[in-house]
């Protein structure tokens, strides 16, 4: 069976992930699986799926608009941060 190995794992996402292992009563290797089945086998229909409901857009989101977003707020980051 293939293998499967990543490398620079965030300690917070570790974290979490063992967390909800514990919760499940699986390793965290069992736990990342299921969490890959779920997110492979039901991809989210539009990008703003994965948004948490109080941040969901009333209309559908693309790919376009999800980058055209972030690159506005990089911008506003940006300008209150100048000289």
């Amino acid at each position: 069976m293939p293998g499967l190995l990543i490398k620079d794992f965030p300690p917070e996402l570790h974290r979490k992930l063992k967390e909800e292992a514990d919760r499940h009563h699986r390793s965290m290797t069992r736990q990342a699986l299921a969490l890959l089945e779920a997110a492979l086998l039901n991809p989210a229909k539009n990008a703003a799926d994965l948004l948490p409901e109080p941040l969901k857009p009333a209309s559908p989101l693309n790919p376009q608009d999800v980058v055209a977003i972030i690159r506005q707020a990089r911008e506003a980051d940006n300008d209150d941060t100048g000289p």
